[in-house]
């Protein structure tokens, strides 16, 4: 688990700013909403003390035509209220739609480029967790909360100026009562403060748990552990729940602390105001607006309390949220990239070099002083035991990581010096384990190259020998595919992810054991499609089975991270070294598959 946070503070709302900045005009325009609908309301307690004592305390012959204009005048003051309220209700929340879409589309875009170092230390459903939930949280305070405690900030404030100006003495007292009633308030909210963050903190326990067991249903099934995670959520949900609960009795108690503190205020103020008018002191019109002013400042500093609770959980999913845009990823495009032209006849790769240590890992080398070098259209194929630092040389090439020592050159130039996307759509990757979307099967092919027509991504199913099952599906290339695939088969899966690679048609292809789930009859299919498309191209072929990596033009063998043996079946046979043992082990059933 990660260190535990700093509480957070409203403070760290102040991290959506560059997110309302686009909207200035809007948010204006909803303040002057907002300080309209404020003053209409701080019009009722003129408008009552006028009614007061013009209409009631009016000479019976007047007292009938000045009601009326009295009660005409508030009525006024009530549409003026509406209206202005509905026009900061419409921009408030607008602008909390707009800002929470705007929110996640930044996070997801941000966490899309981060490399796989970022996942090593970030589960998945923590990251959906920030997304909906925390995003969720924000949209309340921008779109309702903050607009609610700027209302009564602005009200509370109104109202203690208009005591100042009609009754500076009841006024005086007041803000003496109401630090009785803030201090408080603010211990309470500090406690608030760090039981929401905890709260939202286990809630993402909760889904990261989700989302890998749910990513891993077949496994669990197969183990019959539905019983043991269902209690391993639970027990997720349940530190939620508590957690959860001793944030809301804090609460709890802050809110009753806040409306007993404000009745009292209230009711102090009436006291104060009737012995003023037994004494003669002030009107009855006069007691009337002090008691409204009163109210009116009680009930914002009610609101506020409430306001600033919903700010301190908010603050806290902002914090989490900003802690995700903060991430930098250590693989980013050069400012100045450098352009490398397109190649008809595959793309010269060399590997200088290249020392690494994953960062999960930093005490183990995956690579040691790793050199290579590929010629345009020549295959490769990388061999040997499992960690041997095969799939790195892979990842390396893609710049998911970076080398701590060494360069890798595409065409004459180190991919450092390359834009990423320029980088990656120069090479077709066909992975172990294909990624399958929850789409229709050309959709999925299609991924490799968007905006091909119809017509490509049959032609690319064609020649992966894909074509006959996707037509047999129940709606063809239109057919869903269910999540992750589930409707194929694994041989299934393998042809689309290579038909995806075909269409993309990159000058450099990778080849990471793309035919290891096809069955023999559709192996031999599948590599003759593969030699086919392997043509004119450059082609790094990791594999298992050495049966498939037998007419490469060479064979590089990995041990430790190091290259150990470099040459053709036939002669690495002969050396009868690490490759020989392999083939040994392979084709004893065989002999004459190992003859040179």
């Amino acid at each position: 688990m990660p260190a535990a946070p700093v509480p957070s503070s409203p403070q760290s709302l102040s991290g959506l700013l560059p997110f309302l900045r686009p909207y200035r005009g809007r948010l204006a325009l909803a303040a002057v909403f907002l300080l309209l609908a404020a003053a209409a309301t701080l019009m009722f307690p003129v408008a009552l003390r006028s009614m007061i004592d013009r209409g009631i305390s009016a000479d019976p012959g007047e007292r009938l035509v000045a009601l009326r204009e009295q009660f005409l005048l508030l009525f006024a003051v009530a549409v003026s209220l509406g209206l202005f309220s509905a026009g900061r209700f419409y921009m408030v929340s607008w602008l909390g739609e707009r800002v929470t879409a705007d929110l996640r589309n930044a996070v997801y875009a941000h966490v899309l480029e981060q490399s796989p170092a970022f996942f090593e230390s970030t589960q998945t459903g923590e990251v959906l967790s920030r997304l909906t939930t925390d995003t969720t949280l924000v949209q309340t305070v921008v779109g309702s909360s903050f607009s609610m405690g700027l209302r009564n900030l602005v009200m509370g404030l109104g109202a203690l100026g208009m005591l100042v100006v009609t009754h500076p003495y009841v006024m005086t007292q007041v803000l003496l009562v109401v630090l009785l009633v803030v201090l408080p308030a603010m211990w309470f909210g500090r406690r608030v403060r760090r039981l929401s963050r905890a709260s939202q903190d286990r809630v993402a326990d909760s889904s990261a748990i989700a989302a890998e067991v749910l990513n891993a249903i077949p496994v669990v099934q197969s183990y019959a552990a539905e019983a043991r995670e269902a209690a391993r959520f639970s027990t997720a949900t349940e530190n939620a729940f508590r957690t959860g609960v001793r944030r809301t009795r804090a609460r709890a108690v802050l809110v009753a602390f806040v409306i007993i503190a404000n009745a009292a205020l209230m009711l102090w103020g009436l006291y104060k105001g009737t012995q003023g008018v037994l004494r003669g002191d002030i009107t009855a019109g006069q007691l009337g607006q002090a008691a409204l002013y009163v109210a009116i400042f009680a009930g914002a500093v009610a609101v506020l309390g409430e306001v600033y609770g919903d700010l301190l959980r908010a603050a806290g999913a902002t914090e989490r949220l900003m802690e995700l845009l903060g991430a930098r990823s250590p693989v980013v495009s050069p400012l100045r990239p450098v352009s490398v032209p397109a190649s008809q006849a595959g793309s010269s790769v060399r590997f200088e070099g290249l020392r690494f240590h994953y960062p999960s890992r930093p005490a183990t080398a995956a690579l040691t002083d790793f050199r290579l070098e590929v010629q345009p259209g020549e295959t490769v194929a990388l061999v040997g035991p499992s960690g041997a630092g095969k799939t790195t040389v892979f990842q390396l090439l893609l710049r998911f990581y970076d080398p701590q020592v060494g360069t890798i050159s595409l065409d004459g130039v180190p991919i450092g010096d390359m834009k990423l996307q320029d980088l990656r759509s120069r090479i077709g990757l066909v992975p172990q384990d294909p990624v399958i979307f929850s789409a229709s099967a050309l959709e999925n092919i299609r991924y490799g190259r968007p905006g091909a027509t119809v017509e490509e991504v049959r032609a690319a199913a064609y020649g992966a020998f894909a074509d006959e099952f996707i037509r047999a599906l129940p709606q063809g290339y239109d057919t869903f595919l269910g999540e992750r695939g589930v409707r194929l088969s694994g041989g299934q899966r393998q042809r689309i992810a290579i038909a995806r690679a075909m269409l993309k048609n990159p000058p450099l292809l990778l080849l990471d054991e793309a035919t290891s789930a096809l069955d023999a009859e559709s192996e031999r299919m599948v590599q003759a499609a593969l030699e086919s498309a392997m043509r004119d191209r450059t082609t790094l072929v990791i594999a298992h089975r050495l049966a498939t990596v037998q007419q490469a033009d060479r064979i590089i063998v990995l041990d430790h991270g190091r290259i150990v043996e470099s040459g053709r079946h036939e002669e690495l046979l002969a050396v009868n070294g690490v490759y020989a043992r392999l083939a040994a082990l392979q084709f004893m059933d065989s002999p004459t598959a190992a003859a040179p």
